[in-house]
């Protein structure tokens, strides 16, 4: 039976908590990975034992979030950021192939910026070269101070390319809290109805932060979709990628034509005729991964936690609500614009944040500092943090607010 283990609550944005029930049956892997005698960590990516482990997390990844059989399930490193650089290559390599003829100036890629994290994609887009890269929209320019990412820019904004090699936009900004809402009719949507029409639109998303916290809307109508592990299913040091088939190109095809060389451990085709064991895999990470994603089919699915993580939002912006109306709190992100995943706030009055801090810190509460080029607070609910763990907070949240209301911290 699970014990605590004298175990804090982990509300950090990554790498982040992991269900303590998946923690312990990995120990048990760390010795003995399924009978074999060896431990998971040392056995072989070649084992036919973890080629069948393997097999049953994409299966269990594509059950999930009902993935066509026009997508590839792919696993490597790198990360998010290793991603950056990849979409790029294996795009301009796919659009080099369509269109031989055409020029970096003439080769566009678009990027849709809400947040950090999108701001540091088109960056790296724009430094690879080989095309012209556009900003869709900033959101910046929406804020309320004219500087911030804090909300989504209206639909009417948004102006993409009539035929990119590439379509970006990050789903969930870990750092600013903000998030395409996941109800179609929102405003703060992503508007799907705005892309080119009548073919394969080159559409990535970064779904690093809000990966299997709820079904991915028009998964199918994707390019590719990448996410680091280490937020919802598992620890740092796995990536998952969904590739359309039509974005799996010959790159060295593609080179010859003029496209710039794509490294082979970054091609999509490498690791989809590999299996994604074109090299030495992250072993243990697609272990601890593949786990927290079996557990979850066993918890009801992705509708389950679809559901989990739509009260626990709900509940903790309702007791920062609670603490703007006293003075105590200010929200950073504009109503519609919230993130489900990453919730950010102030604490007002001079020393109030280092105070909530430490006071959190007392009370098993950690990793609530937010992002350090930020500022504020930031509370992780990834699908690991129970309803249970978000209500400590909240009970927290109150005595703080009924402590500080009247105090120096509404100044």
């Amino acid at each position: 039976m699970s014990t605590d283990y004298g175990r804090v609550i982990n509300f950090g944005a990554g790498p982040s908590a992991l269900p303590l029930s998946v923690l312990e049956e990995a120990q048990q892997g760390l010795l003995d990975f399924q009978g074999t005698g060896i431990g998971i960590a040392e056995i072989s990516h070649r084992s036919k034992e973890f080629q069948a482990f393997l097999d049953e997390f994409e299966q269990n990844i594509r059950t999930q979030l009902d993935v066509p059989p026009t997508h590839r399930v792919l696993f490597t490193q790198g990360g998010g950021t290793g991603q950056f650089s990849a979409v790029v290559l294996n795009l301009l390599a796919r659009h080099k192939l369509l269109h031989p003829q055409a020029t970096a100036a003439e080769t566009v890629l678009d990027y849709v910026v809400t947040g950090s994290w999108s701001k540091r994609a088109a960056a790296e887009a724009q430094r690879l070269g080989g095309a012209t890269v556009r900003t869709v929209v900033d959101a910046r320019v929406y804020s309320k101070d004219g500087k911030s990412f804090d909300t989504i820019p209206p639909h009417a904004e948004f102006a993409f390319s009539p035929a990119p090699a590439l379509i970006y936009y990050c789903e969930n900004e870990t750092v600013d809290g903000v998030q395409f809402a996941h109800d179609a009719q929102s405003a703060a949507a992503f508007p799907f109805h705005l892309l080119p029409q009548d073919t394969l639109v080159p559409l990535v998303a970064d779904y690093s932060s809000s990966f299997m916290s709820r079904p991915i809307p028009r998964l199918a109508d994707h390019a590719v979709i990448y996410a680091g592990a280490q937020k919802n299913i598992g620890p740092a040091g796995l990536t998952v990628l969904i590739v359309r088939e039509d974005c799996i190109v010959d790159v060295d095809a593609a080179a010859r034509l003029g496209a710039a060389p794509v490294p082979l451990i970054l091609s999509y085709k490498s690791l989809a005729d590999s299996g994604s064991l074109y090299n030495t895999p992250s072993v243990l990470a697609i272990y601890l991964a593949g786990l927290v994603v079996k557990r979850m089919k066993e918890n009801g699915g992705l509708l389950y936690y679809e559901e989990v993580n739509r009260r626990k939002a709900q509940k903790l912006y309702a007791a920062i609500h609670e603490g703007e109306q006293k003075g105590v709190f200010r929200r950073k992100v504009q109503q519609g614009s919230e993130s489900w995943m990453n919730a950010v706030f102030e604490v007002l009055g001079e020393g109030a944040e280092k105070k909530f801090l430490q006071g959190a810190e007392s009370a098993g509460l950690k990793g609530l500092k937010g992002h350090r080029s930020v500022g504020g607070i930031r509370v992780s609910l990834y699908n690991a943090i129970t309803e249970n763990e978000v209500d400590k907070l909240l009970a927290y949240m109150a005595q703080f607010l009924e402590e500080s209301a009247g105090g120096d911290a509404s100044a």
